[in-house]
């Protein structure tokens, strides 16, 4: 090593301990703000998780981003910094959309402004190289969110004609004749009812979350990735009509008190299971004919 190069070498500029601790202390006055702002919205949020079974599927999601970002770290170092003011903008908005949220009692807008303030805060502290970086776990966050009441019973009913059409079509085929009035199924032991949580909306809603966490940890090609999320919905409206017809044969030809309790929770389950097989099925037969990269 030349004398020249010793001489750039020594005059490099060493980070230090103040800026070091100036940085921690930022750090920790952001998220003693970002706390004090959403501490309340996250409580009530976990809250809706833990006693709604059609969002339980929100405890897994920011694990999995976190668990992303953590695999990614060292890719992330490497990203270099580039604070844009555009950040500011964004926590502006975000801010908006709290306030909106809060005073006009709308969870969603209030949960969604979590996610711009993150994005805010990446953007102004670390550029929009850095947010692009990180732009697919941030943009799986939104799946821990539950939809608006609004939007929700305008997914299920189109569900429950859907599931109710499937099953006047498919029993008559075994044997059993079927009168159908809407989302009520007319069975000679008794009438049965597609209600909001035969839907399937609950399992279409996990089946979506964990096939991109399966497309992620079991897939490199980024097309696969894609195809595997979008199959899950008809993969589980499918599925959940499968439900509805062995609901309808379990009534006709067995005991129609069975169609309530035990067996029909284990059916759910049961369909559920059955989806993720179909699931992993078409990805076995996507990748027929083509070469594992990472084999």
């Amino acid at each position: 090593m030349g004398p020249l190069s010793q001489v750039v070498l020594l005059t490099e500029p060493k980070p230090r301990p103040a800026q070091k601790s100036s940085r921690l202390g930022e750090s920790a006055l952001i998220f003693l703000l970002f706390a004090w702002l959403y501490s309340s919205i996250i409580f009530h949020l976990v809250k809706q998780w833990w006693g709604d079974p059609n969002f339980s599927h929100g405890f897994f999601v920011p694990i999995f981003s976190l668990f992303v970002l953590w695999q990614n770290r060292s890719r992330l170092v490497k990203v270099p910094s580039a604070p844009s003011v555009w950040g500011l903008g964004i926590l502006l908005i975000a801010l908006c959309v709290l306030i909106v949220g809060v005073m006009g009692a709308e969870l969603f807008l209030s949960r969604l402004s979590m996610l711009l303030v993150i994005a805010g805060l990446v953007i102004f502290f670390s550029g929009w190289q850095m947010f692009r970086a990180i732009l697919f776990p941030w943009a799986f966050l939104i799946l821990m969110i539950p939809v608006p009441a609004i939007v929700f019973s305008q997914i299920t009913f189109p569900l429950q004609m859907l599931a109710s059409k499937f099953a006047a079509a498919t029993l008559p085929l075994a044997g059993v004749p079927v009168l159908r009035e809407g989302n009520i199924i007319n069975l000679p032991a008794m009438p049965l009812e597609v209600a909001e949580a035969c839907s399937g909306i609950r399992s279409l809603l996990s089946l979506v979350t964990l096939a991109i966490i399966y497309g992620y940890i079991m897939e490199t090609r980024k097309s696969i990735r894609v195809i595997l999320a979008l199959a899950a919905v008809p993969i589980a409206v499918f599925a959940n009509s499968l439900r509805i017809f062995g609901t309808g044969l379990l009534v006709q030809y067995w005991d129609p008190d069975k169609a309530e309790g035990f067996f029909h929770l284990f059916s759910g389950w049961l369909i559920f299971v059955v989806s993720l097989g179909m699931l992993f099925l078409l990805h076995r037969l996507l990748r027929i004919g083509q070469r594992d990269p990472r084999s």
